[in-house]
Protein backbone atom coordinates (compact mmCIF):
# COMPACT_ATOMS: atom_id res chain seq x y z
CA UNK A 1 0.00 0.00 0.00
CA UNK A 2 1.41 3.56 -0.55
CA UNK A 3 0.48 6.16 1.12
CA UNK A 4 0.34 10.35 -0.19
CA UNK A 5 0.40 12.39 2.34
CA UNK A 6 -0.79 15.74 0.98
CA UNK A 7 2.65 17.54 2.43
CA UNK A 8 5.99 16.01 2.93
CA UNK A 9 7.62 18.57 5.27
CA UNK A 10 10.80 18.64 7.08
CA UNK A 11 9.35 19.78 10.25
CA UNK A 12 6.48 21.18 12.15
CA UNK A 13 7.99 24.75 11.69
CA UNK A 14 7.78 24.42 7.65
CA UNK A 15 4.00 24.28 7.95
CA UNK A 16 2.60 27.27 6.23
CA UNK A 17 0.41 28.59 8.44
CA UNK A 18 -1.28 30.99 5.91
CA UNK A 19 -1.53 28.42 3.31
CA UNK A 20 -3.53 26.13 5.40
CA UNK A 21 -6.15 29.61 6.11
CA UNK A 22 -6.80 30.18 3.01
CA UNK A 23 -7.65 26.69 2.30
CA UNK A 24 -10.11 27.28 5.10
CA UNK A 25 -8.44 24.54 7.57
CA UNK A 26 -9.67 25.49 11.02
CA UNK A 27 -7.81 22.88 13.05
CA UNK A 28 -4.83 21.09 13.45
CA UNK A 29 -4.30 17.91 14.92
CA UNK A 30 -0.90 16.81 16.22
CA UNK A 31 0.74 13.18 16.72
CA UNK A 32 2.69 13.83 19.98
CA UNK A 33 5.75 11.81 20.61
CA UNK A 34 8.43 12.88 18.19
CA UNK A 35 6.26 15.06 15.86
CA UNK A 36 5.53 17.88 18.64
CA UNK A 37 7.48 16.54 21.71
CA UNK A 38 10.65 14.46 22.28
CA UNK A 39 9.23 10.51 22.29
CA UNK A 40 8.63 10.02 25.83
CA UNK A 41 9.18 13.07 27.73
CA UNK A 42 6.47 14.82 28.59
CA UNK A 43 8.07 18.36 27.76
CA UNK A 44 7.68 20.69 24.63
CA UNK A 45 11.09 22.22 23.85
CA UNK A 46 10.64 26.14 23.99
CA UNK A 47 10.42 26.42 20.22
CA UNK A 48 7.44 24.39 19.87
CA UNK A 49 5.82 26.03 22.65
CA UNK A 50 5.92 29.32 21.08
CA UNK A 51 5.40 27.60 17.57
CA UNK A 52 2.45 25.92 19.13
CA UNK A 53 1.17 29.46 20.84
CA UNK A 54 1.38 30.75 17.26
CA UNK A 55 -0.71 28.28 15.53
CA UNK A 56 -3.26 28.47 18.50
CA UNK A 57 -4.57 32.27 17.53
CA UNK A 58 -5.79 31.02 14.03
CA UNK A 59 -6.61 26.91 14.40
CA UNK A 60 -8.37 24.63 17.00
CA UNK A 61 -5.25 21.94 17.99
CA UNK A 62 -5.38 18.42 19.50
CA UNK A 63 -3.34 15.57 20.46
CA UNK A 64 -4.24 12.57 18.95
CA UNK A 65 -1.89 10.00 20.39
CA UNK A 66 -1.75 6.19 20.29
CA UNK A 67 0.03 6.39 23.74
CA UNK A 68 -2.01 4.62 26.29
CA UNK A 69 0.38 4.99 29.27
CA UNK A 70 -1.47 6.63 31.87
CA UNK A 71 1.07 7.94 34.22
CA UNK A 72 2.84 9.36 30.44
CA UNK A 73 -0.42 10.66 29.79
CA UNK A 74 -1.14 12.78 33.37
CA UNK A 75 2.29 14.45 32.89
CA UNK A 76 1.48 15.70 29.16
CA UNK A 77 -1.82 17.25 30.26
CA UNK A 78 -0.19 18.83 32.62
CA UNK A 79 2.20 20.52 30.53
CA UNK A 80 -0.70 20.92 28.02
CA UNK A 81 -3.75 23.65 27.49
CA UNK A 82 -5.36 22.07 24.36
CA UNK A 83 -7.77 18.96 23.99
CA UNK A 84 -5.89 15.34 23.41
CA UNK A 85 -7.07 12.30 22.54
CA UNK A 86 -4.70 8.83 23.83
CA UNK A 87 -5.40 5.08 23.09
CA UNK A 88 -6.38 6.45 19.76
CA UNK A 89 -5.65 3.62 17.86
CA UNK A 90 -4.30 4.82 15.13
CA UNK A 91 -4.93 4.40 12.17
CA UNK A 92 -8.18 2.81 13.07
CA UNK A 93 -10.42 6.25 13.21
CA UNK A 94 -13.39 5.63 15.17
CA UNK A 95 -11.83 7.29 18.21
CA UNK A 96 -10.98 10.34 16.21
CA UNK A 97 -14.09 10.65 14.40
CA UNK A 98 -15.63 10.70 17.95
CA UNK A 99 -13.08 13.13 19.04
CA UNK A 100 -13.68 15.60 16.31
CA UNK A 101 -17.86 15.47 16.56
CA UNK A 102 -17.33 16.50 20.30
CA UNK A 103 -15.18 19.55 19.14
CA UNK A 104 -17.28 20.05 16.58
CA UNK A 105 -14.25 19.34 14.20
CA UNK A 106 -14.98 18.78 10.75
CA UNK A 107 -12.89 16.50 9.41
CA UNK A 108 -12.79 18.23 5.79
CA UNK A 109 -11.13 21.21 7.74
CA UNK A 110 -8.71 19.64 9.73
CA UNK A 111 -5.36 18.86 9.10
CA UNK A 112 -3.29 15.25 10.34
CA UNK A 113 -0.37 15.68 11.22
CA UNK A 114 2.74 13.09 12.32
CA UNK A 115 5.66 11.74 12.22
CA UNK A 116 4.10 8.55 11.04
CA UNK A 117 3.03 7.31 7.56
CA UNK A 118 1.25 3.91 8.86
CA UNK A 119 -0.34 5.83 11.75
CA UNK A 120 -0.51 8.83 11.23
CA UNK A 121 -1.06 9.18 7.83
CA UNK A 122 -3.22 6.47 6.74
CA UNK A 123 -5.32 7.65 10.23
CA UNK A 124 -5.38 11.22 8.39
CA UNK A 125 -6.85 9.99 5.02
CA UNK A 126 -8.88 7.51 6.53
CA UNK A 127 -10.44 10.62 9.16
CA UNK A 128 -10.94 12.66 5.61
CA UNK A 129 -8.17 15.13 6.88
CA UNK A 130 -5.69 16.68 4.71
CA UNK A 131 -2.47 15.23 6.07
CA UNK A 132 1.53 16.25 6.50
CA UNK A 133 3.93 13.94 7.24
CA UNK A 134 7.25 15.17 8.82
CA UNK A 135 10.36 14.12 10.66
CA UNK A 136 10.94 13.31 13.69
CA UNK A 137 11.24 16.73 15.74
CA UNK A 138 14.30 14.86 17.03
CA UNK A 139 15.92 13.74 13.64
CA UNK A 140 19.58 14.82 14.14
CA UNK A 141 19.67 13.22 17.37
CA UNK A 142 17.77 9.70 16.81
CA UNK A 143 20.03 6.72 16.67
CA UNK A 144 20.57 4.88 13.71
CA UNK A 145 18.80 2.18 13.99
CA UNK A 146 15.14 4.10 14.32
CA UNK A 147 17.01 6.58 11.26
CA UNK A 148 17.00 3.42 9.59
CA UNK A 149 13.26 2.15 10.45
CA UNK A 150 12.05 5.48 9.67
CA UNK A 151 13.58 5.18 6.12
CA UNK A 152 11.65 1.57 5.77
CA UNK A 153 8.58 2.49 6.99
CA UNK A 154 8.60 5.95 4.33
CA UNK A 155 9.44 3.36 1.84
CA UNK A 156 5.00 3.10 1.76
CA UNK A 157 4.81 7.15 0.98
CA UNK A 158 4.65 7.70 -2.70
CA UNK A 159 6.47 11.26 -3.65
Amino acid sequence: MFLKPDYNLESIYDIDLEDLKSQGVKALLFDLDSTIMASKSASYFDETRRWLDNVRKDFFIAVISNNNNPAYEEKVRAVSDFPMLFDAKKPNADAGREFLKQHGINPSEAVMVGDRPLTDVWFGKKLGCKTILVDSITAKTEKKVVRFVRKLERLCVKH
